[in-house]
Protein backbone atom coordinates (compact mmCIF):
# COMPACT_ATOMS: atom_id res chain seq x y z
CA UNK A 1 0.00 0.00 0.00
CA UNK A 2 1.39 2.99 -0.99
CA UNK A 3 1.98 5.77 1.69
CA UNK A 4 -0.24 8.70 2.02
CA UNK A 5 2.90 10.83 1.25
CA UNK A 6 2.91 10.15 -2.42
CA UNK A 7 0.27 11.76 -3.04
CA UNK A 8 0.53 14.85 -1.22
CA UNK A 9 2.30 18.09 -2.87
CA UNK A 10 6.21 18.22 -2.38
CA UNK A 11 7.04 21.20 0.23
CA UNK A 12 10.12 22.50 -1.19
CA UNK A 13 10.18 21.62 -5.17
CA UNK A 14 13.10 21.21 -7.01
CA UNK A 15 13.63 24.21 -9.22
CA UNK A 16 16.21 24.90 -12.28
CA UNK A 17 18.89 27.61 -12.61
CA UNK A 18 15.99 29.18 -14.65
CA UNK A 19 13.40 29.52 -12.42
CA UNK A 20 16.04 30.77 -9.84
CA UNK A 21 17.57 33.65 -12.26
CA UNK A 22 14.12 34.77 -12.66
CA UNK A 23 13.37 35.35 -9.09
CA UNK A 24 16.69 37.35 -8.70
CA UNK A 25 15.71 39.40 -11.74
CA UNK A 26 12.19 39.89 -9.73
CA UNK A 27 14.39 41.27 -6.84
CA UNK A 28 14.38 38.81 -4.68
CA UNK A 29 17.62 37.57 -2.36
CA UNK A 30 17.96 34.25 -3.29
CA UNK A 31 20.83 31.84 -1.89
CA UNK A 32 21.69 28.01 -2.26
CA UNK A 33 23.21 26.79 0.90
CA UNK A 34 23.47 23.02 1.24
CA UNK A 35 20.91 22.16 -1.82
CA UNK A 36 18.32 24.26 -0.22
CA UNK A 37 16.88 27.54 -2.16
CA UNK A 38 16.78 30.03 0.77
CA UNK A 39 14.63 33.27 -0.28
CA UNK A 40 16.06 35.98 2.55
CA UNK A 41 14.21 39.11 2.15
CA UNK A 42 12.52 38.98 5.32
CA UNK A 43 15.90 38.39 6.88
CA UNK A 44 17.79 41.40 5.46
CA UNK A 45 16.79 44.16 7.90
CA UNK A 46 17.23 41.92 10.73
CA UNK A 47 21.06 40.36 9.66
CA UNK A 48 23.36 41.86 12.48
CA UNK A 49 26.03 41.73 10.03
CA UNK A 50 24.87 44.18 7.34
CA UNK A 51 22.85 43.60 3.95
CA UNK A 52 26.01 44.17 1.86
CA UNK A 53 27.94 40.52 2.54
CA UNK A 54 24.11 39.10 1.61
CA UNK A 55 23.87 40.70 -1.47
CA UNK A 56 27.05 39.40 -2.74
CA UNK A 57 25.89 36.13 -2.74
CA UNK A 58 22.95 36.50 -4.24
CA UNK A 59 22.37 33.77 -6.60
CA UNK A 60 25.42 31.37 -5.44
CA UNK A 61 26.41 28.73 -3.62
CA UNK A 62 26.90 30.27 0.07
CA UNK A 63 27.53 27.37 1.70
CA UNK A 64 30.99 27.68 2.87
CA UNK A 65 30.82 31.37 3.52
CA UNK A 66 27.64 30.62 5.89
CA UNK A 67 28.93 28.08 7.61
CA UNK A 68 32.25 29.63 8.86
CA UNK A 69 30.62 32.71 9.73
CA UNK A 70 27.80 31.86 11.58
CA UNK A 71 27.12 29.15 14.88
CA UNK A 72 25.36 25.64 14.87
CA UNK A 73 23.06 28.00 16.16
CA UNK A 74 21.87 29.98 13.88
CA UNK A 75 22.33 27.69 10.66
CA UNK A 76 19.42 25.68 12.33
CA UNK A 77 17.59 28.76 11.32
CA UNK A 78 17.86 28.54 7.59
CA UNK A 79 14.67 26.43 7.03
CA UNK A 80 12.17 29.06 7.30
CA UNK A 81 13.64 30.86 4.34
CA UNK A 82 13.63 27.78 2.22
CA UNK A 83 11.22 27.87 -0.88
CA UNK A 84 12.67 24.85 -2.73
CA UNK A 85 15.84 22.86 -3.51
CA UNK A 86 18.01 22.06 -6.34
CA UNK A 87 19.99 18.87 -7.89
CA UNK A 88 23.60 18.55 -8.63
CA UNK A 89 26.07 21.07 -8.14
CA UNK A 90 24.84 24.74 -8.70
CA UNK A 91 26.90 26.77 -11.15
CA UNK A 92 27.56 30.64 -9.44
CA UNK A 93 25.76 33.26 -10.59
CA UNK A 94 27.39 36.82 -10.62
CA UNK A 95 25.01 38.39 -8.06
CA UNK A 96 23.46 41.71 -9.47
CA UNK A 97 25.29 44.25 -6.47
CA UNK A 98 28.55 42.88 -8.78
CA UNK A 99 26.61 43.42 -12.08
CA UNK A 100 25.03 40.45 -12.73
CA UNK A 101 22.24 40.53 -15.19
CA UNK A 102 19.02 38.71 -15.06
CA UNK A 103 16.49 37.27 -17.03
CA UNK A 104 12.54 37.01 -15.89
CA UNK A 105 11.44 33.82 -16.13
CA UNK A 106 8.86 32.61 -18.48
CA UNK A 107 7.25 29.14 -17.68
CA UNK A 108 6.40 29.06 -21.55
CA UNK A 109 9.74 28.75 -22.64
CA UNK A 110 11.70 25.66 -22.38
CA UNK A 111 14.63 25.34 -20.27
CA UNK A 112 15.60 22.38 -19.62
CA UNK A 113 18.17 20.34 -22.33
CA UNK A 114 18.24 23.58 -24.14
CA UNK A 115 21.35 25.82 -23.77
CA UNK A 116 20.46 29.51 -23.80
CA UNK A 117 22.39 33.01 -24.02
CA UNK A 118 22.46 36.14 -23.34
CA UNK A 119 23.85 39.45 -23.85
CA UNK A 120 26.07 40.95 -20.87
CA UNK A 121 27.45 44.10 -21.60
CA UNK A 122 28.00 43.30 -24.71
CA UNK A 123 29.76 39.48 -23.82
CA UNK A 124 27.97 36.43 -24.81
CA UNK A 125 27.80 34.50 -21.91
CA UNK A 126 25.75 31.02 -21.24
CA UNK A 127 22.32 30.98 -19.20
CA UNK A 128 24.78 31.05 -16.15
CA UNK A 129 25.15 34.61 -16.38
CA UNK A 130 28.93 33.67 -15.96
CA UNK A 131 31.92 35.07 -17.82
CA UNK A 132 35.70 34.13 -18.73
CA UNK A 133 37.59 36.08 -16.70
CA UNK A 134 40.10 37.30 -18.93
CA UNK A 135 37.49 37.94 -21.62
CA UNK A 136 35.73 40.22 -18.59
CA UNK A 137 38.93 42.01 -18.71
CA UNK A 138 38.05 43.95 -22.16
CA UNK A 139 34.35 44.25 -20.94
CA UNK A 140 35.04 48.20 -21.08
CA UNK A 141 37.52 48.55 -23.93
CA UNK A 142 36.12 50.52 -27.66
CA UNK A 143 38.22 49.84 -30.28
CA UNK A 144 41.47 48.97 -29.00
CA UNK A 145 42.46 48.33 -25.34
CA UNK A 146 43.30 50.45 -23.16
CA UNK A 147 46.42 50.83 -21.33
CA UNK A 148 44.37 49.90 -17.59
CA UNK A 149 42.33 46.74 -19.38
CA UNK A 150 45.32 45.66 -20.50
CA UNK A 151 47.18 45.35 -16.60
CA UNK A 152 43.84 44.00 -15.81
CA UNK A 153 44.47 41.26 -18.44
CA UNK A 154 47.84 40.50 -17.71
CA UNK A 155 47.23 40.06 -14.26
CA UNK A 156 44.40 37.88 -14.63
CA UNK A 157 46.28 35.72 -16.92
CA UNK A 158 49.41 35.53 -14.52
CA UNK A 159 46.63 34.87 -11.44
CA UNK A 160 45.09 31.67 -13.98
CA UNK A 161 48.40 30.50 -14.34
CA UNK A 162 49.46 30.47 -10.21
CA UNK A 163 46.46 28.69 -9.20
CA UNK A 164 44.04 25.56 -10.12
CA UNK A 165 41.66 25.86 -12.88
CA UNK A 166 38.60 27.00 -12.53
CA UNK A 167 37.03 24.12 -14.44
CA UNK A 168 34.37 22.62 -12.06
CA UNK A 169 35.91 19.15 -11.33
CA UNK A 170 38.77 20.81 -9.79
CA UNK A 171 37.03 23.17 -7.44
CA UNK A 172 34.56 20.78 -6.79
CA UNK A 173 37.42 18.82 -5.58
CA UNK A 174 38.74 21.69 -3.70
CA UNK A 175 35.53 22.67 -2.12
CA UNK A 176 35.07 18.87 -1.17
CA UNK A 177 38.55 19.07 0.91
CA UNK A 178 37.50 22.01 2.57
CA UNK A 179 34.83 20.48 3.97
CA UNK A 180 37.01 17.53 5.23
CA UNK A 181 39.58 20.01 6.43
CA UNK A 182 36.48 21.92 8.36
CA UNK A 183 35.38 18.40 10.00
CA UNK A 184 38.70 17.98 10.90
CA UNK A 185 39.44 21.10 12.52
CA UNK A 186 35.80 20.92 14.45
CA UNK A 187 36.94 17.24 15.81
CA UNK A 188 40.52 18.58 17.29
CA UNK A 189 38.10 20.84 19.29
CA UNK A 190 39.81 24.03 17.47
CA UNK A 191 36.88 26.09 17.84
CA UNK A 192 36.76 25.55 21.47
CA UNK A 193 37.99 29.33 23.38
CA UNK A 194 41.33 28.84 25.43
CA UNK A 195 39.79 31.21 28.59
CA UNK A 196 42.84 30.62 30.21
CA UNK A 197 44.67 32.80 27.47
CA UNK A 198 41.98 35.59 27.46
CA UNK A 199 42.80 35.82 31.36
CA UNK A 200 46.35 35.89 30.10
CA UNK A 201 45.56 38.87 28.09
CA UNK A 202 43.38 40.73 30.60
CA UNK A 203 46.00 40.60 32.66
CA UNK A 204 48.87 41.63 30.60
CA UNK A 205 46.41 44.62 29.43
CA UNK A 206 45.62 45.65 33.06
CA UNK A 207 49.42 46.30 33.69
CA UNK A 208 49.81 48.21 31.07
CA UNK A 209 47.42 50.80 31.75
CA UNK A 210 48.44 50.84 34.91
CA UNK A 211 51.70 51.75 33.38
CA UNK A 212 50.45 54.39 31.34
CA UNK A 213 48.48 56.26 34.58
CA UNK A 214 51.93 56.17 36.84
CA UNK A 215 54.02 57.58 33.93
CA UNK A 216 50.93 60.21 33.74
CA UNK A 217 51.00 60.46 37.42
CA UNK A 218 54.94 61.12 37.49
CA UNK A 219 54.58 63.53 34.30
CA UNK A 220 56.31 61.26 31.74
CA UNK A 221 53.31 62.75 29.36
CA UNK A 222 55.31 60.70 26.02
CA UNK A 223 56.17 57.50 27.84
CA UNK A 224 52.45 57.70 29.54
CA UNK A 225 50.84 58.11 25.88
CA UNK A 226 53.60 55.60 24.45
CA UNK A 227 51.70 53.02 26.93
CA UNK A 228 48.26 54.12 26.20
CA UNK A 229 48.89 53.54 22.47
CA UNK A 230 49.79 49.63 22.88
CA UNK A 231 47.05 49.35 25.50
CA UNK A 232 44.89 50.65 22.47
CA UNK A 233 46.84 48.01 19.98
CA UNK A 234 46.09 45.00 22.38
CA UNK A 235 42.49 45.69 23.43
CA UNK A 236 41.98 45.61 19.63
CA UNK A 237 42.73 41.67 19.10
CA UNK A 238 40.31 40.84 21.70
CA UNK A 239 37.35 42.83 19.86
CA UNK A 240 38.05 41.44 16.57
CA UNK A 241 37.74 37.92 18.14
CA UNK A 242 34.60 39.08 19.88
CA UNK A 243 33.37 40.68 16.63
CA UNK A 244 34.01 37.15 14.80
CA UNK A 245 31.87 35.39 17.84
CA UNK A 246 35.09 33.42 18.39
CA UNK A 247 35.05 33.57 21.74
CA UNK A 248 32.17 32.52 23.53
CA UNK A 249 30.55 31.62 20.18
CA UNK A 250 27.66 33.08 21.58
CA UNK A 251 26.03 36.49 19.58
CA UNK A 252 24.86 38.68 22.19
CA UNK A 253 27.76 37.85 24.61
CA UNK A 254 30.37 38.82 22.33
CA UNK A 255 28.99 41.11 21.01
CA UNK A 256 28.83 42.78 24.56
CA UNK A 257 32.69 41.69 24.56
CA UNK A 258 33.34 43.79 21.59
CA UNK A 259 31.34 46.49 22.03
CA UNK A 260 32.40 47.11 25.32
CA UNK A 261 36.56 47.64 24.32
CA UNK A 262 35.37 49.23 21.10
CA UNK A 263 33.64 52.20 22.51
CA UNK A 264 34.03 52.56 26.16
CA UNK A 265 37.71 52.23 25.79
CA UNK A 266 38.55 52.79 22.58
CA UNK A 267 36.30 55.64 21.51
CA UNK A 268 35.51 53.25 18.55
CA UNK A 269 32.53 51.18 16.67
CA UNK A 270 32.45 47.64 16.61
CA UNK A 271 29.33 47.88 14.33
CA UNK A 272 31.31 49.85 11.78
CA UNK A 273 33.71 47.67 11.84
CA UNK A 274 31.45 45.01 11.47
CA UNK A 275 29.40 46.45 8.65
CA UNK A 276 32.55 46.62 7.12
CA UNK A 277 34.82 43.53 7.53
CA UNK A 278 31.73 41.29 6.76
CA UNK A 279 31.90 42.34 3.37
CA UNK A 280 35.87 42.15 2.98
CA UNK A 281 35.52 38.62 4.44
CA UNK A 282 33.26 37.90 1.56
CA UNK A 283 34.66 39.78 -1.53
CA UNK A 284 38.34 40.17 -0.22
CA UNK A 285 40.36 42.69 -1.99
CA UNK A 286 37.79 43.27 -5.12
CA UNK A 287 38.82 46.59 -5.73
CA UNK A 288 34.88 47.77 -6.73
CA UNK A 289 33.35 45.88 -3.92
CA UNK A 290 35.97 45.81 -0.65
CA UNK A 291 35.76 48.44 1.24
CA UNK A 292 39.21 47.83 3.54
CA UNK A 293 41.14 48.10 -0.22
CA UNK A 294 38.98 51.79 -1.00
CA UNK A 295 41.80 53.94 0.09
CA UNK A 296 41.88 57.06 -2.80
CA UNK A 297 43.32 59.64 -2.73
CA UNK A 298 45.91 58.29 -0.63
CA UNK A 299 46.43 54.55 -1.71
CA UNK A 300 45.86 52.88 -4.85
CA UNK A 301 46.49 49.08 -4.09
CA UNK A 302 45.43 48.28 -7.96
CA UNK A 303 45.72 49.99 -11.18
CA UNK A 304 41.88 49.79 -11.81
CA UNK A 305 41.66 52.43 -9.04
CA UNK A 306 43.43 54.87 -11.51
CA UNK A 307 40.65 54.25 -13.68
CA UNK A 308 37.17 56.06 -11.61
CA UNK A 309 36.09 52.90 -10.74
CA UNK A 310 31.97 52.55 -8.86
CA UNK A 311 32.32 51.17 -4.91
CA UNK A 312 29.34 49.17 -4.66
CA UNK A 313 30.26 49.62 -0.84
CA UNK A 314 29.88 53.37 -0.42
CA UNK A 315 28.01 53.03 -3.79
CA UNK A 316 29.21 56.05 -5.15
CA UNK A 317 31.70 56.45 -7.89
CA UNK A 318 35.63 56.89 -6.73
CA UNK A 319 37.43 59.55 -9.15
CA UNK A 320 40.72 59.35 -9.77
CA UNK A 321 41.05 62.99 -8.73
CA UNK A 322 43.61 65.78 -9.33
CA UNK A 323 44.49 64.97 -5.47
CA UNK A 324 45.12 60.97 -5.74
CA UNK A 325 47.02 61.99 -9.24
CA UNK A 326 49.51 64.00 -6.71
CA UNK A 327 50.00 61.49 -3.89
CA UNK A 328 49.51 58.12 -5.70
CA UNK A 329 52.79 58.43 -7.55
CA UNK A 330 54.52 58.55 -3.93
CA UNK A 331 52.80 56.23 -2.49
CA UNK A 332 55.04 53.98 -1.62
CA UNK A 333 56.95 56.44 0.24
CA UNK A 334 53.47 57.49 2.59
CA UNK A 335 52.37 54.49 3.06
CA UNK A 336 53.54 54.49 6.50
CA UNK A 337 52.69 58.58 7.48
CA UNK A 338 49.36 57.99 5.98
CA UNK A 339 48.88 54.61 8.30
CA UNK A 340 49.93 56.74 11.45
CA UNK A 341 46.72 58.71 11.59
CA UNK A 342 44.60 55.80 10.60
CA UNK A 343 43.12 55.72 14.12
CA UNK A 344 41.43 59.46 13.68
CA UNK A 345 39.96 57.81 10.50
CA UNK A 346 37.94 55.30 12.78
CA UNK A 347 36.69 57.63 14.74
CA UNK A 348 35.41 59.65 12.11
CA UNK A 349 34.00 56.47 10.37
CA UNK A 350 32.38 54.88 13.63
CA UNK A 351 30.62 58.74 14.41
CA UNK A 352 29.32 58.29 10.84
CA UNK A 353 27.97 54.87 11.33
CA UNK A 354 26.32 55.86 14.62
CA UNK A 355 24.87 59.10 14.13
CA UNK A 356 23.42 57.99 10.77
CA UNK A 357 21.83 55.04 12.06
CA UNK A 358 23.49 52.52 9.40
CA UNK A 359 23.37 49.25 11.84
CA UNK A 360 20.54 47.35 12.04
CA UNK A 361 17.63 48.69 13.41
CA UNK A 362 16.12 45.42 14.12
CA UNK A 363 16.26 41.62 15.56
CA UNK A 364 19.11 41.49 18.37
CA UNK A 365 20.57 43.70 17.61
CA UNK A 366 18.81 46.76 17.16
CA UNK A 367 20.64 48.24 20.56
CA UNK A 368 23.83 47.97 20.08
CA UNK A 369 24.03 51.51 18.37
CA UNK A 370 22.46 52.92 21.33
CA UNK A 371 25.21 51.02 23.66
CA UNK A 372 27.98 52.28 21.46
CA UNK A 373 27.14 55.57 21.68
CA UNK A 374 26.81 55.95 25.41
CA UNK A 375 30.12 54.30 25.13
CA UNK A 376 32.03 56.36 22.91
CA UNK A 377 30.22 59.21 25.06
CA UNK A 378 31.94 57.62 28.01
CA UNK A 379 35.41 57.51 25.78
CA UNK A 380 35.45 60.94 25.25
CA UNK A 381 34.68 61.50 29.41
CA UNK A 382 37.53 59.93 30.44
CA UNK A 383 40.30 60.33 28.07
CA UNK A 384 39.22 63.62 26.08
CA UNK A 385 38.37 65.40 29.66
CA UNK A 386 39.73 63.34 32.80
CA UNK A 387 43.07 62.44 31.37
CA UNK A 388 43.94 65.33 28.21
CA UNK A 389 42.57 67.92 30.17
CA UNK A 390 42.30 67.54 33.66
CA UNK A 391 45.77 65.63 33.93
CA UNK A 392 47.91 67.36 31.19
CA UNK A 393 48.66 70.75 32.42
CA UNK A 394 49.78 72.63 28.64
CA UNK A 395 48.16 72.80 25.34
CA UNK A 396 51.54 71.84 23.51
CA UNK A 397 51.59 68.55 26.06
CA UNK A 398 47.94 67.36 26.15
CA UNK A 399 48.74 67.76 21.72
CA UNK A 400 51.99 65.74 21.77
CA UNK A 401 50.30 63.23 24.30
CA UNK A 402 47.36 62.84 21.91
CA UNK A 403 49.73 62.30 18.34
CA UNK A 404 51.94 59.82 20.24
CA UNK A 405 49.42 57.72 21.73
CA UNK A 406 47.53 57.62 18.15
CA UNK A 407 50.29 57.36 16.02
CA UNK A 408 51.71 54.29 18.12
CA UNK A 409 48.61 52.45 16.72
CA UNK A 410 50.69 52.07 13.66
CA UNK A 411 52.05 49.13 13.56
CA UNK A 412 48.52 47.70 14.24
CA UNK A 413 47.41 49.39 11.00
CA UNK A 414 50.43 48.05 8.85
CA UNK A 415 49.16 44.73 10.51
CA UNK A 416 45.68 45.07 8.83
CA UNK A 417 46.53 46.02 5.23
CA UNK A 418 50.23 43.57 5.23
CA UNK A 419 47.87 40.75 4.76
CA UNK A 420 46.23 41.88 1.87
CA UNK A 421 47.82 44.90 -0.20
CA UNK A 422 49.96 42.91 -2.09
CA UNK A 423 47.88 39.85 -2.63
CA UNK A 424 45.96 38.81 -5.99
CA UNK A 425 42.66 42.02 -6.28
CA UNK A 426 41.30 39.83 -9.78
CA UNK A 427 38.27 38.73 -10.06
CA UNK A 428 38.05 34.98 -11.07
CA UNK A 429 34.84 34.72 -11.35
CA UNK A 430 32.01 33.40 -9.68
CA UNK A 431 33.18 29.39 -10.52
CA UNK A 432 36.48 29.74 -7.98
CA UNK A 433 35.37 28.51 -4.74
CA UNK A 434 35.42 29.94 -1.49
CA UNK A 435 38.77 27.97 0.13
CA UNK A 436 40.64 29.10 -3.02
CA UNK A 437 39.67 32.76 -3.40
CA UNK A 438 40.35 33.45 0.33
CA UNK A 439 44.12 31.75 -0.06
CA UNK A 440 44.48 33.68 -3.31
CA UNK A 441 44.56 36.98 -1.70
CA UNK A 442 45.76 36.90 2.19
CA UNK A 443 49.04 36.79 3.23
CA UNK A 444 50.56 34.86 6.06
CA UNK A 445 52.98 36.53 8.12
CA UNK A 446 55.37 34.26 9.73
CA UNK A 447 57.06 34.88 13.11
CA UNK A 448 58.48 32.95 16.44
CA UNK A 449 55.65 31.95 18.45
CA UNK A 450 56.92 34.45 21.42
CA UNK A 451 55.70 36.97 19.55
CA UNK A 452 52.55 36.03 18.79
CA UNK A 453 51.06 37.92 21.78
CA UNK A 454 52.44 41.86 19.50
CA UNK A 455 50.84 40.30 15.82
CA UNK A 456 47.31 39.20 18.03
CA UNK A 457 46.71 36.40 15.90
CA UNK A 458 46.67 39.11 12.81
CA UNK A 459 49.72 37.16 11.65
CA UNK A 460 47.48 34.08 10.36
CA UNK A 461 44.97 36.52 8.47
CA UNK A 462 44.70 33.47 5.52
CA UNK A 463 44.04 30.86 8.09
CA UNK A 464 41.63 33.13 9.86
CA UNK A 465 39.79 34.22 6.59
CA UNK A 466 38.81 30.22 5.97
CA UNK A 467 37.79 29.96 9.36
CA UNK A 468 37.12 33.27 11.14
CA UNK A 469 35.24 31.73 14.12
CA UNK A 470 38.27 29.91 15.43
CA UNK A 471 40.01 31.72 18.04
CA UNK A 472 43.04 32.81 18.00
CA UNK A 473 45.13 30.86 20.21
CA UNK A 474 44.11 28.15 17.66
CA UNK A 475 45.26 29.62 14.52
CA UNK A 476 48.22 28.18 14.84
CA UNK A 477 47.61 24.63 15.44
CA UNK A 478 45.35 25.56 12.64
CA UNK A 479 47.87 26.89 10.51
CA UNK A 480 49.44 23.15 10.17
CA UNK A 481 46.42 21.52 8.96
CA UNK A 482 45.79 24.15 6.48
CA UNK A 483 49.49 23.48 5.03
CA UNK A 484 48.39 20.25 4.07
CA UNK A 485 45.24 20.99 2.67
CA UNK A 486 46.88 23.59 0.49
CA UNK A 487 49.75 21.04 -0.63
CA UNK A 488 47.00 18.66 -1.31
CA UNK A 489 44.81 20.97 -4.07
CA UNK A 490 48.05 22.68 -4.91
CA UNK A 491 46.71 25.96 -3.77
CA UNK A 492 50.29 28.02 -2.93
CA UNK A 493 49.70 29.03 0.67
CA UNK A 494 51.82 32.57 0.49
CA UNK A 495 54.26 33.03 4.23
CA UNK A 496 56.11 35.83 4.51
CA UNK A 497 58.25 36.90 7.81
CA UNK A 498 57.30 40.49 8.67
CA UNK A 499 60.12 42.46 6.99
CA UNK A 500 60.20 40.44 4.10
CA UNK A 501 55.96 41.09 3.57
CA UNK A 502 56.90 44.99 4.06
CA UNK A 503 58.83 44.87 1.20
CA UNK A 504 56.27 43.53 -0.89
CA UNK A 505 53.35 45.47 0.00
CA UNK A 506 55.63 48.57 -0.51
CA UNK A 507 57.07 47.09 -4.14
CA UNK A 508 53.41 46.45 -5.01
CA UNK A 509 52.30 50.32 -4.30
CA UNK A 510 55.40 51.36 -6.12
CA UNK A 511 54.35 49.28 -8.97
CA UNK A 512 50.66 51.13 -9.46
CA UNK A 513 52.53 54.23 -8.94
CA UNK A 514 54.51 53.19 -11.69
CA UNK A 515 51.47 52.26 -13.69
CA UNK A 516 49.64 55.80 -12.91
CA UNK A 517 53.16 57.70 -14.39
CA UNK A 518 52.33 55.81 -17.74
CA UNK A 519 49.16 56.46 -17.59
CA UNK A 520 49.82 60.22 -17.13
CA UNK A 521 52.04 59.89 -19.46
CA UNK A 522 49.47 58.59 -22.21
CA UNK A 523 47.11 60.62 -20.85
CA UNK A 524 49.06 64.44 -21.64
CA UNK A 525 50.33 62.50 -24.74
CA UNK A 526 46.39 62.50 -25.93
CA UNK A 527 45.94 65.65 -24.87
CA UNK A 528 48.77 67.35 -27.33
CA UNK A 529 47.84 65.24 -29.90
CA UNK A 530 44.02 66.60 -29.33
CA UNK A 531 45.81 70.03 -29.58
CA UNK A 532 47.64 69.74 -32.25
CA UNK A 533 44.28 68.41 -34.40
CA UNK A 534 42.65 71.10 -32.91
CA UNK A 535 44.79 73.49 -34.28
CA UNK A 536 44.78 72.09 -37.43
Amino acid sequence: MQSISNFLPEKHPILSSRQIEGLIAAGQHILIIHQKVLRVDSWIPYHPGGHKPIQHLVGKDATDEFTVFHSEETQKLIDRYQIGRIEGRWRNLVPPIQGGQFRPYDENIPSDGTKESTILNGQNTDQDNRLDPVLAADLNSTEAMTFLDSETKKEISLTLTQYPPLDEITQGDIIHKYHRLHEQIQAEGLYNCNYIAYAKEFTRCSLIFTTMLFFLHIGWYCTSALFLGFFWSQLVFAAHDAGHMAITHNFTIDSLIGMTIAAPIGGLSLGWWKRTHNVHHTVTNLPEHDPDNQHLPFLAVNHRFLGNLFSSYHERLMPYTKAARCLVPYQAYLYYPVLMFGRFNLYIQSWIFLLHGQGPRKGLAWWHRWYEIIGNILFWTWFGYGIVYRCIPTAWDRFVFVMISHMVTMPLHVQFTLSHFAMSTMDLGPSESFAQRMLRTTMDVDCPEWLDFIHGGLQFQAIHHLFPRVPRHNLRRTQKLVLEFCREVGIPYALYGFVSGNRKVVGSLAEVSRQAAILAQCQRTIARRGDFIHGH
